[in-house]
């Protein structure tokens, strides 16, 4: 009478088939392209490139220094076996500054720490032979000066002066000495960088000492002008007279690194040996 409805059979072999299959298929996950580069650790993007700070030219500047001083001791040192051969101080001084700007050149420092040669007339007037000076970014305008002069041994500027007649400068060169015949020339490098102020200094480089007649020799301050006030005379003697208390000789990079890191409008006074 009654419908019989009937049930489907389950399958037990096919029923575990299907549940194992739940169990066993994989997680989806996207593919990898390989040709994309892998992301960069969080802690990679932590490192920032190195900053130059403004001190970097220091080792670069005693490079240039040593070379240059090497090769001016070559011919503070030569010994002419016929005696004919005798350098005099302009050749010295501009073998030094040739040595040492074509270095400065190589190592393209010039951008931060420059060097600017005197003309004569300037050298009479100034009495720098040349200025070096650490410049600003990126105006390159000068922040610290230092104005250099050679000092020759006594015998080689005495030849010097005897062997070079005063008609043979030019009319602008005696007019600058003319000019400058008032003062000493050692005075005029001091007066030239006091106009300037605390931030340039006076450099007396002595080629040879009498004590040491091979060897390069500095004593550089910004403070000299304090010896014009006590009315004391600025001459030779007096510029050697440093080196006589001195217990320590600074070298270049040190000079440079005092130079630097001085705090503004402080004097500084410093005896250096460069070779």
């Amino acid at each position: 009478m009654g419908q019989t409805i009937s049930k489907p059979t389950s399958n037990p072999s096919q029923s575990s088939k299907f549940f194992f299959s739940l169990r066993r298929t994989p997680t989806s996950q996207p593919t990898v392209d390989r040709n994309i580069s892998p992301r960069q650790s969080i802690f990679s993007t932590l490192r920032r490139p190195p900053v130059v700070k403004p001190n970097d030219f220091i080792p670069l500047f005693n490079d240039c220094i040593s070379a240059a001083s090497s090769r001016t001791q070559e011919y503070l040192l030569f010994k002419d076996p016929e005696d004919k051969f005798h350098p005099s101080p302009e050749v010295l001084t501009q073998v030094f500054l040739m040595t040492y700007i074509s270095q400065s050149v190589c190592l393209n420092m010039t951008d931060t720490f420059n060097c600017t040669a005197m003309t004569p007339e300037q050298r009479i007037l100034l009495g720098a032979d040349w200025v070096w000076a650490v410049l600003e970014k990126p105006t390159k305008n000068p922040r610290i000066q230092i104005a250099v002069q050679v000092l020759h041994l006594p015998e080689r500027e005495d030849a010097e002066e005897n062997g070079v007649p005063s008609e043979a400068c030019s009319e602008s060169v005696q007019m600058a000495q003319r000019e400058s015949s008032n003062r000493t020339v050692y005075e005029r490098l001091v007066d030239f960088c006091t106009s300037i102020g605390k931030d340039c200094y006076a450099l007396f480089l002595f080629f040879g000492k009498k004590n040491d007649k091979e060897n390069i020799y500095g004593v550089l301050s910004n403070n000299f002008e304090a010896a014009i006030g006590k009315c004391n005379k600025i001459d030779r003697p007096f510029i050697e007279n440093f080196f006589k208390g001195s217990r320590y000789l600074h070298t270049p990079s040190g000079m440079m690194q005092a130079i630097v890191t001085k705090r503004e409008g402080d004097p500084l006074t410093l005896m250096i040996k460069f070779s």
